[in-house]
């Protein structure tokens, strides 16, 4: 995110619960609204210095323009219907300033083979069922309750941008989130957030292989950042 925004910006944290991303953003310096859907989350979203929280759906966004950024991290995977994240894409360029960047994350079509590969869900035949059916179609439905995540979309790694394209965006590019780091232990992954030189050497990593094409679908998120148009 601090690679597309300079300066003191205006951003619009759409789905932002409760405000793990706004209360970064607003400590940098930035003007932070959030809208999310759960008041439960707006509540603890609007106690945090800097930060302006709201109730709203990101496909009807009950907040104004211009935005210097528009972040749609948390509902595109939640949308399941095209047209629902279409909707959502459409909503974030028309409050986003001309030259503004609208950055959106998506789960990757192949997150839960990989996670039922990495905590061994597949030894379960209905999770195989589930993540098959997900391959295919990109509709992840799990039973109910297990603890399988919920009901979702999963992109492939150029879908994201088609559907950033048709909503009127120009696209900037499609970056892995975790990469193929995320196969690692969880053990692994705490010991590299608990050592700073670990972390900087794995963010090294992942940076040489962020766009890499061939590699983007082993990353259980993915992020599409995209601009709207000057003029």
């Amino acid at each position: 995110m601090r690679r597309f925004v300079g300066g003191r910006a205006r951003v619009l944290d759409v789905g932002g619960a409760t405000g793990v991303h706004a209360g970064w953003l607003a400590q940098d310096g930035h003007d932070v609204v959030v809208v999310d859907a759960m008041p439960s989350h707006v509540e603890v979203a609007r106690a945090l210095p800097g930060v302006t929280a709201v109730v709203g759906d990101a496909r009807d966004l009950p907040v104004a323009g211009p935005f210097d950024a528009v972040l749609l991290f948390g509902p595109l995977y939640h949308l399941v219907e095209r047209e629902d994240r279409l909707r959502a894409w459409r909503e974030a360029w028309r409050v986003v300033r001309p030259g503004g960047v609208v950055p959106g994350a998506v789960i990757g079509r192949l997150a839960s083979l990989f996670d039922g590969l990495r905590e061994d869900f597949a030894l379960d035949a209905r999770y195989r069922d589930v993540v098959a059916h997900a391959v295919r179609t990109g509709r992840h439905l799990p039973p109910a309750g297990t603890a399988w995540f919920t009901s979702a979309y999963f992109h492939r790694p150029d879908e994201a941008a088609g559907e950033a394209r048709e909503a009127g965006l120009d696209v900037v590019g499609t970056f892995a989130l975790e990469g193929v780091a995320w196969l690692r232990s969880n053990a692994d992954l705490d010991a590299a957030h608990a050592d700073p030189a670990l972390m900087d050497c794995l963010l090294w990593v992942l940076r040489q292989v962020e766009q890499e094409e061939s590699v983007l679908g082993a990353s259980s998120h993915l992020i599409t950042a995209a601009r709207r148009a000057d003029g």
